[in-house]
């Protein structure tokens, strides 16, 4: 997690947040679109995949039209598999419900220039029904409702979320033409932390650093990682909702100026046998007023609460793998002795547990080690917060710390494919209870899709070991 998480005393009241000097007014919106500045407005979504959905508008239709009226999009842009395949089993969305529409709810605290698309500006939208009824399986409202329970506490939620990827001297186009082998890395050799490494990629981190933060965000430093050509940028944390729309913002960009410059960035879990991109989460509950809730002054120690929610969290992590964990890849990464964890344990600044407690006084916060470069944000978030709460309202107690290697602790282990952890999620009572039926519904159903396809496939693995020998 960024050094400036130390500083969380600093940060305002969610509920009155301040506006982002580099984020638009509506009233500023018109003006760029007056003096030409602005020609497209896009409206865009978090879809379940965690990938920007939505329409690029003309400016002027929009400012005539949508602005006031709105927009709508098929409904079945929740209801689809990664290849954007409509598929069976969704409440949501059905041939037999004739594919309908949703409204995208422009969120107009959310507006932004996007300085890498010349005359481009963003507005981040939440979901509806047609009758106006808030779509619950929305990422972004799944995670809103946590907040919003958080809140009846007198409790707000900060994130950060340290999101790493690789980089390759091949286009997108190069990629899929190469049927994504024998790609050439941006660099050769592990750059963890090398000055060097991070220069011979600077080109690329520099615009991503730099267009980030014309676009709205606070950007604080880009280092190298162990994977060939792996790195990472970060951001300062933010209000949770804040930090999850960021963070999708982010990921599509970085992917826009990466082919801008004829190069191309991944963000899945494991892109080949070395080490995995992971996606560390840092979250911290604070009151409306921005009082201490993890922290108590007068001892130095933890308070009970921080300690139910971490128990809460640890309690729930098998069950919700499947927000943390959301592809067949994913698992791929949880590996012993990667410094990805496999131990549902928690431990003091210990980076092989799946929980590391860091900071203390107002800079006290918990890292989840779990979720990878390919998770969705919002659902990460939401599983965070609705296992947090569930530890503080039942009071749950926390196990002893870690002390070593939590990889051979003998405690409890992670799911370790997607169909362990689509069962664990589809039978859990809590789960029910926290998201609610229809939610738990939808996302098994997205797991089964998902193996479903991956079952049915036919992968160079086997036809390397079956082709001639079997």
């Amino acid at each position: 997690m960024s050094s400036t998480m130390n500083d969380i005393s600093n940060t305002v009241d969610s509920t009155v947040h301040p506006r982002n000097d580099r984020m638009l007014t509506v009233e500023q919106l018109k003006a760029q679109i007056g003096e030409g500045a602005i020609d497209t407005v896009i409206l865009g979504f978090t879809d379940m995949q965690g990938r920007l959905q939505g329409k690029l508008l003309h400016a002027q239709f929009f400012l005539d039209s949508v602005l006031e009226h709105g927009t709508e999009g098929c409904n079945y842009l929740l209801a689809v598999d990664t290849e954007m395949n409509t598929v069976d089993g969704y409440d949501i969305s059905s041939w037999e419900k004739g594919y309908g529409d949703m409204l995208f709810d422009m969120d107009l605290d959310t507006i932004r220039v996007l300085p890498y698309r010349e005359g481009s500006a963003l507005i981040q939208c939440d979901l509806s029904m047609t009758d106006g009824t808030p779509v619950s399986v929305s990422p972004r409202a799944m995670l809103k409702r946590q907040t919003a329970k958080a809140a009846e506490h007198g409790w707000k939620a900060l994130a950060g979320t340290e999101l790493e990827f690789v980089v390759y001297n091949d286009s997108y186009e190069q990629a899929w033409d190469l049927d994504y082998k024998h790609l050439t890395p941006a660099n050769q050799y592990n750059v963890d932390y090398s000055l060097l490494g991070s220069g011979r990629v600077e080109p690329l981190l520099r615009r991503i650093r730099n267009e980030m933060y014309a676009a709205g965000m606070t950007v604080e430093s880009a280092k190298g990682e162990c994977n060939f050509g792996q790195h990472e940028i970060a951001f300062k944390y933010d209000e949770v909702v804040t930090t999850a729309d960021n963070h999708s913002v982010y990921k599509t960009a970085a992917k826009d100026i990466a082919h801008d410059m004829g190069q191309s960035i991944t963000f899945m879990a494991k892109p080949n046998e070395r080490e995995g991109n992971s996606c560390h989460i840092h979250l911290s509950l604070r009151g409306l007023d921005d009082e201490l809730v993890f922290w108590d002054k007068a001892s130095g120690a933890r308070t009970k609460t921080y300690d139910h929610f971490i128990a809460g969290v640890l309690a729930t992590m098998r069950e919700f793998t499947l927000f943390y964990a959301p592809n067949i890849n994913s698992y791929k990464r949880f590996v012993k002795g990667s410094f990805a964890p496999t131990a549902v344990a928690w431990g003091l600044d210990n980076r092989t547990c799946s929980v590391r407690l860091v900071g203390h006084g107002q800079s006290a916060r918990l890292e989840n080690r779990l979720p990878g470069g390919d998770v969705n944000p919002y659902l990460a978030l939401s599983a965070m917060l609705a296992g947090g709460l569930y530890g503080i309202e039942n009071e749950l107690e926390l196990e002893p710390t870690t002390i070593g290697s939590a990889y051979t602790s003998g405690a409890p282990t992670v799911p370790t494919t997607m169909r362990e952890a689509r069962d664990l999620f589809a039978n859990s009572v809590i789960a029910k209870e926290v998201f609610g039926e229809e939610v738990v519904r939808h996302y098994v159903n997205y797991a089964d899709v998902e193996l479903a396809a991956f079952e049915s496939a036919i992968t160079d693995w086997e036809l390397r070991r079956g082709f001639e020998r079997l």
